[in-house]
């Protein structure tokens, strides 16, 4: 290899580590709430049951957010709008931990929200612009990446939060601010990859002039667009089932005679499991299997829920084989919204109005989940509205197989 092809490939090698340690934070600093949220009440003086909204304000900000990321990237650029939000996630993660009332837990957790919304929506169109040839691959990294490393926080936030140190417990506070102590890393390590050493933005590999016979894309103009609104819903479809089975599984499992600690390790399986399934998808996605994958991948889920409830018994095939698949589901909407789109900055504003509409779809999954529950006392009820959520999935997966692009004219 030349000096000149060294030089071209190692801005490839590095925007690799850079979108994986992007990745990494995606998901870590609101995933350690949920375990310390008794601990953040009886220091607020609040009750727990106040502070599970805080749980919904990474969701709202980023139905509401996600859209205005296409935007931002368009005037100021893709690589610098990533750089923005690792550092506005930096500021929120930080702001959150100061010492004081309730309003900087709340707004530094609205900000952390903001700023994970641009990372979302960008991320894909960053693959899509510089991985071209194996987005499927990078599509599966990031997601099993950003799905683990949640994983990793949640389970480390209260052991560190009860170090003692002699004066007393390290406490949420720090345990919180732990949970961004990669940002940094991933800020120097993103502004190196996508920048020469002249300090200009390192070009796309993959910039090509736009298809002729397309029409103009602008943000706008995906919300009209028929397969835009496919993708939205095999987004929002997915996180719904996803939400109401693992918001819903514990309940189930104790209520099939299970004790709690049995329960939590069947909800902790069902989501390591899914890492792994995401995992599958570029081994799956190709071929004559691309027009399949998109519908089986729901109709397994719903198969293996259904399975769950009826044979509590045995509920181990059914965790094993329904997480790897809800895994897969994800990475595959994901991978949609670089896919389905001619170019990165399209792939930007599809992954925007998908995202957007998406979260607003997952947020109703396990309250409608919970409600069907509490109306009828059984699961039966709530067990058909998941497949009725699984069947729409499925055939949004169906549209989806056939190989259409957003801002293609029939």
């Amino acid at each position: 290899m030349t000096r000149h092809q060294l030089a071209a490939a190692r801005p490839w090698g590095l925007l690799f580590v850079a979108v994986c340690l992007v990745a990494v934070n995606m998901r870590m600093t609101i995933t350690g709430v949920g375990p310390l949220l008794e601990q953040i009440a009886a220091d607020q003086s609040v009750s727990p049951a106040v502070l599970g909204g805080l749980a919904s304000v990474p969701l709202l900000t980023w139905a509401l957010v996600s859209p205005l990321a296409h935007g931002l990237s368009m005037r100021i650029g893709l690589s610098r709008a990533v750089t923005w939000s690792l550092i506005a996630l930096m500021v929120g993660t930080v702001w959150r931990s100061l010492p004081g009332g309730p309003p900087n837990l709340w707004l530094g957790t609205a900000l952390i929200g903001a700023a994970l919304a641009i990372g979302n929506v960008l991320l894909p169109a960053v693959i899509r612009r510089d991985f071209s040839t194996r987005v499927p691959l990078v599509m599966g990294v990031y997601t099993a990446l950003l799905g683990g490393l949640g994983a990793v926080s949640a389970g480390l936030v209260v052991p560190i939060a009860r170090i003692d140190t002699g004066a007393g417990e390290l406490g949420w506070r720090v345990a919180l601010l732990t949970t961004g102590a990669l940002i940094p890393i991933a800020l120097v390590v993103w502004i190196a990859a996508t920048r020469t050493p002249g300090g200009r933005p390192v070009p796309a590999p993959d910039s090509v002039a736009a298809p002729a016979g397309l029409p103009p894309r602008s943000g706008r103009g995906i919300w009209r667009d028929p397969v835009a609104w496919w993708v939205a819903a095999y987004m929002g479809l997915q996180a719904a089932l996803f939400y109401m089975i693992s918001t819903w599984l514990a309940p189930i499992a104790t209520t099939a005679g299970r004790s709690a600690v049995e329960a939590g390790v069947e909800v902790m399986l069902y989501q390591v499991v899914a890492i792994g399934g995401s995992l599958l998808v570029p081994l799956l996605y190709r071929g004559n299997l691309k027009k399949w994958v998109p519908a089986l991948i729901p109709a397994v889920i719903a198969g293996a829920f259904a399975g769950f409830v009826f044979t509590p018994a045995a509920p181990l095939p059914w965790i094993l084989v329904g997480g790897a698949a809800s895994g897969a589901s994800l990475s595959l909407s994901l991978l949609f919204m670089a896919t389905k789109a001619p170019d990165h900055s399209s792939a930007s504003a599809l992954s925007g109005m998908a995202q957007s509409v998406g979260y607003l779809i997952a947020a109703a999954g396990p309250i409608a989940f919970g409600a069907a529950h509490e109306a009828t006392g059984d699961w039966l009820a709530p067990l058909i509205l998941l497949l009725a959520v699984g069947a729409a999935q499925l055939i949004a997966g169906i549209v989806l197989g056939r190989d259409r692009l957003v801002f293609e004219r029939a």
